[in-house]
């Protein structure tokens, strides 16, 4: 019923008749000895809760999950309690938690293939092993997720926070992590044009995480709404630009990138050239279009946006320019200055080196039993102008 009248009355997502609801609930018990039990202090509200909860997921991700779970996989929080073959952890320690519920978290001595290369969001056993299935803490039923007071990670997601990072800074590890994970696993060349379309949290982590590893590139940034342009501004952008549906827009950001634009029989503008690096970081089919539109010839698009079935996207140009088109899911394990790192440290070690500072984007915090207020406020930046919603517990 959500599904379908949701369009026309927002409000069953968030109401009585939804698919959420805020209860009391036992806090989570360590599944064994090696897992650990947080207190969160905080628990971020992240693109993909909101297509959770406003149901553009697909259902090629239920299997993934098991019911019924609690939200959230961003957090900062303190540990509680420490199981017995946990070492180096400690009950008073402030921590962020990688959400992946990989081999390790699942008991699985035998890794499989991608865990063993490191790449921990390719796991082969995200539905099986000693707990529930679910890609991540905040879609398992046996972990708890970060919209509560407590949940359970395993000593192998546990990264403490050095103390010159902040609480605000901290509960942006992850959207840092996932920019940083798209970045690394295939970065621009020196020279090419990076088109960032989306300025939301996601792409202004994208600009801010090129910028932190030293890349100059000539990184131009789409942006829905003036707020999200000072944003873009501030972690350095080389140009914004505000696309509208206006054929004059489309004409103006060709120019930007030094395309010509064409006028088919009928649709919207063909572009020849383009930018040489996209990230789509939106989701949406319009965010998908303007992607594969504005990308040169021979020219890479990463995906980040979730997206799930994007109706009226034109897949010409994949074809016609030859474009690599890549996805990127959560973190991983990434090369860096000669070693392997997980995202998560990088991204904590860039913070604590303070190459970068995403408290800004900190713009809204909510106490739990106000879910309505905050989701209303995180899926309405037009109108509320919010970066991150976080809870604080």
């Amino acid at each position: 019923m959500c599904k379908a009248l949701g369009p026309l009355i927002p409000s069953l997502y968030i109401g009585r008749l939804s698919c959420i609801r805020y209860r009391d609930v036992p806090a989570p018990k360590l599944p064994d000895e090696e897992w650990v039990k947080i207190k969160v202090k905080y628990g971020g509200i992240c693109g993909s809760d909101l297509n959770l909860i406003f149901l553009h997921d697909s259902p090629a991700t239920s299997p993934f999950a098991s019911f019924p779970f609690t939200i959230g996989h961003e957090v900062v929080g303190v540990i509680d309690e420490v199981g017995e073959r946990v070492s180096g952890i400690h009950p008073g320690e402030r921590v962020v938690v990688d959400p992946i519920l990989s081999c390790m978290a699942r008991g699985f001595p035998d890794l499989c293939p991608a865990c063993r290369r490191g790449d921990l969001s390719l796991c082969e056993r995200l539905a099986s092993g000693r707990i529930s299935p679910g890609l991540l803490i905040g879609a398992c039923r046996d972990t708890g997720g970060s919209w509560s007071p407590y949940l359970v990670a395993h000593r192998s997601q546990i990264f403490k926070v050095p103390a010159n990072v902040s609480d605000w800074n901290a509960i942006m590890t992850d959207p840092l992590a996932t920019a940083l994970h798209a970045i690394m696993r295939d970065p621009p060349r020196d020279h090419d044009t990076v088109l960032v379309i989306g300025a939301g949290v996601i792409g202004i982590c994208v600009l801010a995480a090129l910028r932190a590893l030293g890349f100059s590139n000539r990184i131009i940034v789409l942006a829905k709404h003036p707020f999200q342009m000072e944003m873009a501004r501030l972690y350095g952008a080389s140009e914004i630009f505000q696309l509208t549906s206006r054929s004059k827009s489309y004409e103006q950001l060709a120019e930007l990138l030094g395309a010509k634009m064409l006028t088919p029989l009928f649709g919207k503008p063909v572009i020849q050239g383009g930018a040489d690096f996209t990230y789509e970081c939106v989701g949406r089919e319009r965010s998908i279009d303007d992607a594969l539109r504005f990308t040169k010839s021979g020219g890479k698009v990463k995906l980040l946006g979730v997206a799930s079935f994007p109706r009226g996207v034109d897949w010409t140009p994949i074809w016609l320019n030859e474009l690599q088109i890549q996805g990127s899911f959560a973190v991983s394990t990434e090369e860096f200055e000669g070693k392997r790192s997980r995202t998560y440290a990088l991204a904590l070690d860039l913070m604590d080196s303070r190459k970068i500072d995403l408290a800004p984007l900190v713009t809204h915090q909510f106490p739990l039993d106000q879910y309505r207020e905050a989701i209303a406020t995180a899926s309405g930046k037009g109108k509320s102008r919010a970066m991150k919603v976080v809870f604080e517990l």
